[in-house]
């Protein structure tokens, strides 16, 4: 007879391990950070489908995170933001596992400028994971951002779970 156990999505463990590394890490240097994007939607029970880890990182903290984030995988050469302005975005390989890293998060959106930059006060909840604890950000504050960067799916599914 099989052992019942929850069905994580392909890749999930994997981004789960390297999570917990980075999370273990970064309560070590005190460095302020909450998880953003579909990772924060998988945790909240709204999608299955989560192609990369994205940090929030509060502006003050970056380089540490930037030096630790270092020792533990590799940068890649940055790309085209687009419609973003964000003061830093850095793209790590942590593990096989594409992760990325904001400071500053700002968003261009018909010549205006939005300020989408992690503040300690954003973090509104904490998740057990393992041996380590995971900061989240308000979800409410990521339909904003995903209205802003006209992700209208995303937008569909947090006002499908009641956002």
């Amino acid at each position: 007879m099989m052992e019942k156990r929850e069905q994580l999505p392909q890749g999930m463990e994997e981004k789960l391990e390297v999570l917990k590394q980075i999370a273990r890490a970064f309560r070590e240097e005190k460095i302020c950070w909450a998880v953003g994007g579909s990772l924060l939607l998988y945790f909240k029970g709204i999608t299955q489908t989560v192609h990369d880890i994205d940090l929030m990182v509060w502006e003050p903290d970056i380089e540490k995170a930037r030096r630790l984030l270092l020792t533990m995988g590799t940068l890649c050469p940055p790309r085209p933001q687009g419609s973003y302005r964000t003061r830093h975005f850095l793209e790590f390989v942590l593990g096989g596992v594409e992760v990325d890293v904001m400071a500053g998060f700002v968003i261009l959106k018909e010549d205006q400028v939005w300020d989408c930059s992690l503040q300690p006060e954003q973090i509104s909840e904490y998740l057990p994971l393992g041996e380590e604890v995971i900061p989240l950000q308000e979800l409410s504050l990521w339909k904003k951002y995903y209205t802003l960067m006209d992700r209208k799916e995303k937008v569909k599914l947090l006002e499908e779970h009641g956002v």
